[in-house]
């Protein structure tokens, strides 16, 4: 592996078009899950100029044949989701409460749920939930930062967390919505040792001047979020093309699921390409990356490598994986295949069990939509919880 590099992650404010959508569709499926924790989503969203389309398939075995709308109403659900975000200034054509809504979610194909929905095998008595798909899943983590995440994307996290922080109390009242930031970090050795950049595009007003935005930026954003010591020397690009004041759908069009390395790792480690927002947890796309996610933090919290990155992979209607396999990139303090027989002997990657050792039959899922799945410090999302340690540690002996 090479030692020595600069690394970039990018991460994008909750009013980025997609992660609009990305918020709508985890939304409809936190409103499903407080109605019937069993129930079967698959939301995906598309929002353009003032218009937001839902579709997917959706069951909630509470309601029966009932419609839909009334177990939840999609409407409210899509405007809270909007206005929560921010978008509620007269200026601008997505405005929560003006967008057209068009609904095109429907009951989710029995070919598929017969292959899904937990059965009796041939010859068992118990049953079993096979995967909702097939498909390869990652899991990874490192010791870079305090939250085992790669340090380039959870600096670009942190920025866009803080931007928003600041919009929302109304100190800044020129700051709109949508915004991206991005982080180059130095490794030498394979260690973080400095950024060499950092981008913010943030939307604003008409009024304010540029180089307002370039001060506040630098002065109220980067240097309260990244450490002095990493900035030394850094290159600051604010709004690099001058100005951005039309921003969100009204600038670009959004679609539900594509922002998913900034979801995950920031381009650091593998992707399987699986989407997550708007998906319950019968679709390993989202709940098999979360349980590698676990997986590959639990082996980083218990000192058996500084980086680990796992991967397993599923057949749909199959409850077993079909392969799982761990690398720590010759940072383990035992070999591989240790990790690997401690790892298979403390967790089950069976999907019914995932859902169960991670508790996903909640409506959490909101909290996971902006600024990463990963990484985030909230006891809801149970798979950032190093509750494996000891049982690793001992099983890898």
């Amino acid at each position: 592996m090479k030692k020595d590099y600069i690394f970039s992650s990018e991460s994008v404010g909750e009013g980025h078009p997609d992660k609009v959508c990305d918020a709508i569709s985890d939304a409809v499926l936190d409103a499903c899950l407080r109605v019937d924790p069993k129930s079967r989503v698959a939301c995906e969203t598309f929002a353009k100029s003032n218009v937001v389309v839902v579709g997917g398939e959706i069951t909630i075995p509470k309601i029966g044949t009932k419609p839909m709308d009334e177990a939840i109403n999609v409407n409210s659900t899509i405007r809270d989701a909007v206005r929560s975000i921010g978008y509620v200034n007269d200026d601008d054509i997505f405005h929560a409460d003006k967008i057209f809504i068009n609904n095109y979610l429907t009951t989710q194909s029995p070919d598929i749920s017969q292959g899904v929905d937990a059965k009796k095998a041939e010859g068992k008595d118990t049953a079993e939930q096979g995967a909702g798909d097939q498909g390869i899943m990652f899991g990874f983590a490192c010791d870079e930062t305090p939250e085992l995440m790669p340090a380039p994307i959870m600096f670009a996290h942190r920025l866009g967390r803080e931007l928003t922080r600041i919009r929302k109390s109304g100190k800044a009242p020129w700051l709109r919505p949508d915004a991206k930031s991005q982080v180059s970090v130095e490794y030498r050795d394979g260690k973080p040792v400095r950024v060499v950049n950092v981008v913010i595009s943030t939307q604003h007003t008409e009024a304010v001047k540029h180089s307002q935005i370039k001060k506040f930026c630098i002065d109220q954003v980067i240097k309260k979020v990244i450490p002095a010591q990493m900035l030394k020397g850094a290159e600051f690009l604010i709004n690099p093309t001058g100005k951005f004041v039309v921003g969100g759908p009204q600038g670009d069009s959004g679609l539900t699921g594509r922002k998913i390395i900034v979801d995950t790792y920031g381009g650091m480690g593998r992707h399987g390409g699986g989407a997550f927002s708007g998906k319950d947890p019968s679709k390993v796309d989202r709940s098999a990356a979360y349980m590698g996610r676990w997986v590959a933090k639990n082996i980083v919290a218990a000192g058996l490598a500084s980086r680990c990155e796992i991967q397993f992979a599923y057949a749909i209607g199959h409850p077993k994986p079909v392969s799982v396999h761990v690398d720590t990139f010759d940072t383990g303090t035992v070999s591989d295949d240790k990790i690997l027989k401690a790892v298979l002997e403390v967790f089950s990657f069976k999907p019914a069990d995932i859902v169960r050792q991670l508790n996903l039959l909640r409506p959490i899922y909101s909290k996971t939509t902006h600024y990463g799945h990963f990484g985030k410090n909230d006891p809801d999302l149970t798979w950032e919880q190093t509750s494996k340690v000891a049982a690793l540690k001992k099983a890898a002996k």
